[in-house]
């Protein structure tokens, strides 16, 4: 039976696709392709519109998965043509759509997450069995329904002697502790912003859609007062098991925030939104992984110098670098989680932990559909 497995995802920074396609066959997973498609101007702000309510959104929704689906495709079209593979090589994939909404445990005690997809298309377009809607069994067994990469960083990265922090910095961060010494539980959770706020407001001041290896951000100065005021949001000082998302951390949340401070650069803005991003990330290590040796970063804030420098000022004494430095490129690790959830999901194994989301179990994550 094929060991092949391909991963898509498409998260929060609405930047586009990464894809990969692994080999599970031996006792680490060796990725044998890696593509990456950005998203058309018109479906990245479509999307970006769905996280908030509006007119006809059934109708928009639906249109904006097959949408979404279609770069899912090219994406794995890229994948087969560049590793010479056939469809029918790839035992499954996992695709994990695009959050427009994500509310658990809120309004009956269940609450919702929602990720825009259309699997049973994707398997039209493919001929590769798709398992997709990862979150929402953890969901209705009372959990986050995020994060879901830890147990795959563990498996990726538990080895590693002492205590190691994994950060995943997309649109919003989240945050693995791992210390194969301990006796306690997998403990991981979002941090808050990662990259959303930084390119949003980096896109409307510069027309840019990133702040390029942080650049801008460095030519500014922390407003002290800003800062603090964003850092009293009371996600930051919430225990775990928690999860946010756009449905907090939007625009209209930062243009509150803001109000009331009088004029403060567009330049100052960017580098008080990196600080908040490196405070609230260090300052969960430093909360819940105090002797952590080291901090791998992955996402695209892996790629934002200014951002991990100031992780490497706030975190001194520990070794912060990309997850490159241990075998997985930083832009591949979320990709490759989605290939790992997808065989778990394939093999009947579970793929949530209790102290990760706060189910009231471990759940089988995703539901497959046959090419």
């Amino acid at each position: 039976m094929s060991e092949l497995y391909l991963g898509l995802m498409s998260g929060t920074s609405l930047d586009g696709v990464d894809g990969v396609l692994a080999d599970f066959s031996q006792a680490s997973p060796r990725v044998l392709g890696h593509a990456s498609h950005p998203f058309p101007d018109s479906l990245k702000q479509e999307l970006l519109a769905l996280n908030s309510p509006g007119p006809d959104e059934l109708h928009r929704a639906a249109l904006a998965a097959n949408a979404l689906v279609r770069v899912y495709a090219a994406v794995v079209a890229e994948l087969l043509q560049s590793t010479k593979l056939a469809p029918q090589a790839v035992r499954a994939l996992g695709a994990h759509g695009q959050t427009v909404r994500h509310r658990p445990q809120m309004f009956d005690g269940t609450g919702y997450t929602l990720q825009l997809n259309q699997p049973a298309l994707l398997a039209e377009l493919t001929g590769i069995p798709v398992v997709a809607d990862f979150r929402s069994r953890d969901v209705a067994a009372g959990g986050q329904g995020a994060p879901l990469v830890p147990p795959f960083h563990q498996a990726m990265f538990g080895h590693l002697a002492g205590t190691t922090c994994v950060l995943n910095v997309g649109g919003i961060s989240n945050i693995t502790v791992l210390n194969p010494e301990a006796k306690q539980d997998l403990l991981g959770f979002d941090c808050g912003p990662g990259n959303a706020l930084m390119d949003a407001w980096c896109l409307q001041h510069t027309g840019a859609p990133y702040d390029d290896r942080g650049s801008w951000a460095a030519q500014g100065q922390v407003h002290a007062d800003l800062l603090q005021h964003l850092l009293d949001e009371p996600f930051f000082a919430a225990a775990p098991p928690k999860s946010t998302g756009r449905d907090l951390f939007n625009g209209p949340w930062l243009q509150a925030k803001l109000a009331g401070f009088g004029e403060v650069s567009a330049v100052d803005v960017q580098a008080t939104l990196t600080e908040l991003t490196a405070r609230s990330c260090a300052d969960c290590v430093r909360r819940f992984a105090p002797g952590a040796s080291r901090l791998l970063v992955c996402g695209g804030g892996a790629l934002n110098h200014h951002l991990m420098d100031r992780l490497s000022a706030l975190l001194p004494g520990r070794a912060v670098s990309g997850t490159d430095a241990h075998g997985v490129p930083a832009m591949q690790v979320e990709a490759l989680a989605f290939a790992w959830l997808a065989r778990q999901c394939v093999l009947g194994q579970t793929a949530s932990l209790k102290s990760v989301t706060g189910a009231r179990g471990a759940r089988i994550l995703g539901a497959i559909y046959q090419s």
